[in-house]
């Protein structure tokens, strides 16, 4: 050890800190209570001339940052699909950045390697996906459906003579996307990969949000020529909702479509015994995406891409230089991933399936359900409250009707986002809004690890009480004062 170590001073540093904010998680307010004027006032100083001592620069920016995060990693989260991180996980996390790995090829780091392929085969197994699938680790389910997309695009092109690697889209035939209750991410990947979204067509759906079987094999049958990809969904995020693998992914098939499933948290279910049903079928798609920062809860920023056809997905992927040493008993990461340069995040994955378990993975599927289930429940209790869509999974919608006499949709929605303001103005549990069939509402969505009955009854009282408080004379101007935060 040298006399003056240069890392631990930091380090110790940022280990107080760490444990202090995810051990204290209980103790602040979900929101951030700092406002955006006051975070620039501490953070947006002239950038110094001088070096600064490392632990100083850490002290000051735990200091600065202080009130200015969202609650996200603890149990009293649930807006968006966001989970926390598992201590292990999290602590994986940790050595990755002190390893400092660059996770491109085996030449780079053995170990990161072949965590990366034992992790892949895990994965693959738990969420009961076929074992000769491909597959890569990347930033999130944003960048696993281009992953999954782009392999997409060269088996459907490859069979039509055009090889879109080497000639570009340029005069290529043209690609459309049939899409199951979209999400922005496919809007992206299909932009990223020049697609278009002009290709993209959303399918009818039924009133449980499921695509209509016969205006799908109408689509097909229309253009039953053209490349098509068929994007399904497993657990909308709004309700939750899965559709029917077993029906529509043959059907696709018989047309020749590559059939992609969008799973950012709902693919998860296959561990569960009790709600793997839900994804009958599923594994017979071409391609699949999910994320492990949602309910596996490891640390931002990780995503998986699972695909059938490994030629495609390497010929999509793949490229070698001159300078670069390939490993031929092991497995090049880059040769899989869009990046070259790129986190070590199997270690994090790694970490968590290890402290969980098979049967731990199952409990922690089960018990967010369990808990979005009694939230939505007790909320449905509450006077003023309509529940649009009872949990399948993990995501619950409700509605804050307005108590005035002949009170409009109109009035619905502003009254909606008025008690979610009160709720945030609480600071004791975090939600947020959307929009589900032209209507506002209230998303319930349980992902973390640490989530418990009694987060989930202190939610109950928090929106009781956001109510009961939106009925009391003057009890605007009260909600003003405290919407001056982020």
């Amino acid at each position: 050890m040298p006399a003056n170590p240069p890392f631990a001073p930091a380090l110790k540093a940022a280990l107080n800190a760490a444990i202090a904010y995810v051990d204290g998680l209980d103790d602040r307010a979900v929101p951030a209570t700092a406002t955006l004027k006051e975070l620039r006032a501490t953070l947006q100083k002239p950038l110094n001339d001088a070096a600064m001592d490392p632990k100083t620069v850490i002290q000051e920016l735990v200091r600065d940052t202080e009130n200015g995060f969202v609650g996200s990693a603890g149990g009293r989260f649930f807006a968006w699909g966001i989970g926390g991180s598992l201590p292990a996980a999290l602590a994986a996390d940790w050595l990755t950045s002190a390893w400092d790995q660059n996770a491109v090829l085996c030449a780079c780091s053995p170990a990161a390697a072949v965590v990366e392929e034992v992790v892949g085969e895990w994965l693959k197994n738990l969420l009961r996906l076929p074992s000769s699938a491909s597959f890569a680790l990347v930033s999130g389910c944003q960048m696993a459906h281009a992953t999954c997309l782009a392999a997409a695009r060269n088996a459907l092109l490859t069979v039509r003579g055009w090889d879109v690697e080497k000639q570009g889209l340029f005069g290529a035939p043209k690609i459309r996307v049939l899409a199951s209750n979209r999400h922005g991410s496919i809007e992206r990947a299909v932009r990223l990969l020049g697609i278009g979204e002009a290709q993209v067509t959303d399918l009818p759906l039924d009133e449980h949000a499921h695509p209509l079987t016969g205006e799908l094999h109408h689509l097909l049958e229309c253009d039953s020529g053209a490349p098509t990809i068929l994007v399904l969904q497993a657990g909308d995020l709004n309700t939750g909702a899965f559709d029917d693998y077993a029906t529509l992914v043959p059907l696709a098939k018989r047309f020749g479509a590559w059939v992609h499933l969008d799973a950012a948290f709902g693919l998860w279910v296959a561990a569960s015994p009790n709600y793997r049903h839900l994804l009958d079928g599923a594994e017979t798609a071409d391609s699949w995406a999910t994320d492990g920062h949602k309910w596996l809860n490891v640390p931002y920023d990780c995503g998986y891409a699972f695909v059938a056809h490994p030629e495609a997905h390497r010929r999509a992927m793949s490229q070698n230089s001159p300078y670069m040493v390939y490993a031929e008993d092991a497995r090049d990461q880059f040769q899989w991933t869009p990046e070259w340069s790129r986190r070590a995040r199997g270690f994090a994955t790694y970490a968590a399936l290890r402290q969980l378990g098979r049967s731990g993975v199952a409990h922690l599927i089960e018990r967010c359900c369990a808990h979005a289930r009694v939230l939505v429940e007790g909320l449905a209790n509450l006077p003023g409250v309509q529940v649009l869509s009872q949990p399948l999974i993990n995501q619950g919608l409700v509605r804050f009707l307005d108590p005035s006499p002949g009170a409009t949709e109109q009035d619905h929605d502003a009254h909606t986002d008025e008690i979610i303001r009160r709720i945030l103005a609480q600071g004791e549990v975090f939600f947020r809004g959307t929009t589900w069939r032209g209507r506002r509402a209230m998303r319930v969505s349980v992902l973390n690890w640490q989530t418990s009955e009694a987060h989930v009854q202190l939610a109950i009282t928090s929106i009781q009480q956001a109510l009961e408080a939106s009925r009391q004379p003057n009890s605007t101007h009260r909600l003003e004062a405290s919407e001056n935060r982020i």
